[in-house]
């Protein structure tokens, strides 16, 4: 099987503008109030890499949300002729996570590099959710949930055809299987069970 048969066709990709990811930005920061702290809620790598300052995290659940491998990475973890597979909020169930406290003097500083790795495509929505922490309190949370409308979302994908893909494909940031088996360790030490996830690293 052609582990590529239902990936988009290259020709069609392309990256957002510096003036689009600035209005993205700038657009979901409307609900800041300017003074306040922001959260972040990471489900994936952020979990393991998260790249930026933050004075505070608590374990997190997200309802209405799953995490799911249903978006193709044509930059960080693939090409746009050899795509990998990361990870997604996707609709239906809900999702086991970490949010981050980020100081409200260091939003400004601190947001432009994390949407220039989040957004480069325009592939996900960014969105404010509420989230219940282990602490028994409910957080508004800035996160990133897959565009269902774009080329970049994979609703399914065969187990095998899924096995090629995340062996096959290398970007910028490494080799998907990397990706794919740190989340899993990540997941794992922060005891968060993602069955399907540990299923899939048997198989690899």
């Amino acid at each position: 099987m052609n582990a590529y048969v239902n990936a988009p066709i290259s020709s069609l990709f392309r990256t957002l503008t510096p003036d689009e990811l600035h209005h993205s930005l700038q657009t979901s920061l409307l609900h800041w109030d300017q003074n306040s702290d922001v959260w972040v809620f990471a489900y994936g790598s952020l979990i393991w890499r998260p790249e930026f300052d933050f004075i505070e995290q608590r374990a997190a659940r997200l309802a209405g949300y799953h995490r799911s491998l249903c978006l193709w990475s044509r930059i960080n973890r693939g090409t746009p002729d050899i795509p990998g597979i990361v990870f997604a909020l996707d609709q239906g169930g809900e999702c086991e996570g970490v949010v981050y406290r980020i100081a409200a003097d260091q939003v400004k500083a601190t947001f432009p590099a994390l949407w220039q790795r989040e957004m480069p495509s325009g592939a996900y929505n960014p969105k404010w959710v509420d989230c219940h922490t282990e602490e028994g309190h409910t957080v508004s949370a800035l996160t990133f949930i897959i565009n269902p409308q774009t080329d970049a979302y994979v609703p399914s994908m065969p187990l095998e055809q899924l096995r090629q893909v995340i062996h096959r494909a290398h970007g910028l940031n490494g080799p998907c299987i990397d990706y794919v088996l740190q989340t899993a360790q990540a997941l794992k030490q922060a005891n968060i069970a993602d069955p399907k996830l540990e299923h899939l690293v048997q198989y690899l």
